[in-house]
């Protein structure tokens, strides 16, 4: 039997944070941050990003409350860290791109 937190079968705010923050963590490790290196390698977090947005997505419901506020606020988190990993991966090749 599966804990409920590894479930994908249920909704899980917890588990969707998880993944996009361990993502962010790994995306920053990847890119080294500071110097901004080129790889690839980002798209992985990207999409372990985006099964963390899609996860709370899902937790979502039809009339306001202050949890659906609360879930809302996650998913903005979510953009926030889509756009900074895609920063990441996108950055360097248009710096090298402009200097050639």
């Amino acid at each position: 039997m599966i804990p409920r937190f590894f479930n994908p079968r249920h909704k899980s705010l917890m588990r969707g944070a998880v993944l996009s923050l361990f993502s962010l963590g790994v995306g920053l490790l990847l890119s080294h941050f500071p110097d901004d290196h080129p790889t690839p390698l980002l798209i992985f977090p990207i999409l372990v990003a985006i099964a963390g947005t899609i996860d709370h997505v899902r937790c979502m419901q039809r009339e306001w409350s202050f949890y659906h506020g609360g879930v809302l606020l996650m998913i903005y988190m979510d953009m926030m860290v889509l756009s900074m990993l895609l920063f990441f991966l996108l950055y360097p090749y248009a710096q090298w791109l402009t200097t050639k």
